[in-house]
């Protein structure tokens, strides 16, 4: 397992080194800040890694781009991408994620402009592709290169190099797709909303440490959702938390009770053609 490890990574830099100078998208999880790693080993200071800074990014994300690129001396561009200027992405459709990443791109475009030639490249791995990812289309308008869709690397092989590179915590750190993930597709984005949803994970991650946690806004409930062991876990406690949420929620005039249930993936999103739940 380490030699093919090794051999992904020799792999990783061999092509990082042929693309050239480059604009990284690193959101702060293990796929983008890995591949962060390789790029500043391969190209130094021809490697610029962007970080797209607003509500729907937790700011433990952020914190950790910061600090890696502290220790490892990148060139870090912090930015606005802007959509939340864009009523587009506010209106949360069935294709939110396409609005952002073209947002994003078209942001990190006009980065590249002002310091010369360099390829977009994004931390996308093989797995992504078995999903709905509009966010791969924006990708495609703009050029976007993924290093690890084209060496055939997928999540499981992205922790073991992150391992290998000395990154044991990054290696374990649990999947967190940005906070806008948690509204039903149809309803608005609200960076308050966000907010809210930042604060009621936080603090369930620091009573229980979870498995995972998601805080979901549906159009008739809050569904908070947790792995089966810290669901049982929080049984005594529910009506305690449910409280908690309420009184978090109320000012935001947020829709209907505080439910807990087991974690359901993507379970906030609607198709298009759909019925909300």
């Amino acid at each position: 397992m380490q030699h093919q490890t090794e051999r992904l990574i020799h792999q990783l830099s061999q092509l990082l080194g042929q693309i050239g100078p480059l604009k990284l998208a690193c959101s702060g999880g293990v796929d983008s800040l890995t591949l962060a790693l390789l790029a500043h080993r391969s190209l130094g200071d021809q490697a610029l890694i962007c970080h797209a800074v607003s509500p729907a990014v937790p700011t433990e994300a952020t914190a950790r781009v910061q600090g890696l690129a502290l220790r490892h001396g990148w060139r870090l561009q912090r930015l606005d991408a802007g959509e939340f200027a864009d009523p587009n992405y506010l209106n949360n459709p069935y294709d939110r994620c396409f609005h952002c990443k073209s947002n994003l791109y078209a942001a990190l475009e006009r980065i590249a402009a002002e310091g010369g030639d360099a390829t977009l490249v994004s931390g996308t791995n093989r797995d992504d592709l078995d999903d709905y990812r509009p966010g791969l289309i924006a990708a495609r308008r703009f050029r976007v290169r993924h290093p690890y869709v084209e060496c055939g690397i997928g999540k499981a092989e992205v922790r073991r190099i992150a391992a290998h590179l000395g990154q044991a915590e990054l290696a374990e750190l649990p999947a967190s797709p940005c906070l806008a993930s948690r509204v039903q597709t149809g309803l608005p984005i609200r960076a308050e909303h966000l907010g809210f949803v930042h604060q009621v994970e936080r603090a369930l991650t620091e009573a229980l440490r979870p498995r995972v946690v998601r805080c979901r806004i549906f159009n008739d409930a809050i569904s908070i959702q947790l792995d089966p062991e810290s669901l049982q876990r929080l049984d005594a406690a529910k009506e305690h938390w449910r409280a908690q949420v309420q009184g978090l929620a109320a000012p935001l005039q947020l829709p209907g009770p505080v439910r807990f249930d087991p974690y359901r993936m993507g379970s906030a999103f609607v198709a298009e053609g759909e019925s909300a739940p």
